[in-house]
This record gives structure tokens, sequence and C-alpha cells, in this order.
């Protein structure tokens, strides 16, 4: 077969969409170096994946990083099935994380909707509607105590309650 024919058949993926699927496994790789030893532990990776992955973690300089983390992503390429698995479970650990994130920022929101005055009896109403277990008298009494002289304690404990009260099975942040 000569040349032109193998770039004209169509069963063979073309060689940029052999070096993007490179790429992209290489981004992978960097991505996995990057995570925390205890995301790693989680993620049953196999023993020469994770022995490469601490080879990473100790390379003292730039290139040298940048070397084991190709020698990882030629690892990680001669195992497509496990990598595509491995992609998914990121793709869901960034979700959770984005969710997590989410309900974080919206119950900052909700905390500082408490601290403002002219924003706290909405607020109120809100919580009574979506955390019917909170103690809402406590609640008040914190926020009162941020509203007269900006007691950072009490504005950390009315986050603390509202983040306990999304953890109860019965009440829900949305």
């Amino acid at each position: 077969m000569s040349r032109d024919e193998k770039e004209n058949d169509p069963s063979e993926p073309s060689r940029s969409a052999l070096k993007r699927a490179a790429k992209a496994v290489e981004e992978l790789a960097e991505q996995l170096a990057g995570l925390p030893p205890s995301q790693l532990a989680r993620l049953a990776l196999p023993e020469d994946v994770a022995a490469e992955l601490r080879l990473v973690a100790k390379a003292a300089g730039h290139g040298a990083r940048k070397r084991q983390i190709k020698h990882l992503a030629g690892l990680m390429r001669r195992n497509e099935e496990w990598t595509a698995k491995l992609q998914e479970l990121l793709d869901n650990s960034d979700q959770v994380r984005y969710e997590d994130q989410k309900r974080f920022h919206r119950l900052e929101s909700l905390r500082d909707r408490l601290c403002d005055p002219e924003m706290f009896q909405a607020a109120m109403e809100e919580i009574g509607g979506t955390f019917p277990a909170i103690d809402r008298e406590l609640l008040a009494r914190l926020a009162g105590s941020v509203h007269s002289s900006r007691d950072k304690r009490a504005f950390r404990e009315i986050f603390r309650l509202l983040k306990n009260a999304t953890e109860t099975p019965e009440s829900s942040p949305e």
C-alpha cells in the first residue's frame, strides 16, 4: 500500500487525529499528577501507573516532571479501556466538585444576606422554607450579634449552622 493510499484509508485515523488523542491522554496524565494523594487513593490505579505517579511527584525539575508525565501518558495509552474509565471518573469528580462549589457559594450568599440588616427578614423567610429543621432563634441571635458588633465568631457560626442544615437528610439546599 502506498503512502497516498494509507492517508486516504478511512478505516484508520489520520496522523493528526492520533496526535490529538495522544495529547488528550497526556493532559489526562497531567491532571492525574496534579491530584492530591487522598483522591488518588480512591481511584484504584494499576500498580504501574501508581508507581509512575509517585515518580512524577518526586521529579525535582520542570523538565524531569514533564518527561515523567510523558512516560505516564505512554503507559496510559497502552490500556485505552482503563484510560477512558479514568477520564470518566475524573469528569464525574469535576462535576461533584462543581456542585459542591455552587452549594458553598449559595450558603455564603444566604449567610451574607442574614448578616445584612436590610435583607435579614427576607433571608429568614427563605431559610424557614428551605431548612425547616434549623434553629431559627439561634440563627437570629447570631445575626443580631453580627448586626450590632460585627462579631466574626457569630458570622462563622451562621455558616456552620447553614452547612449542617444542608447535610441533614430531611432538608435540601435547593
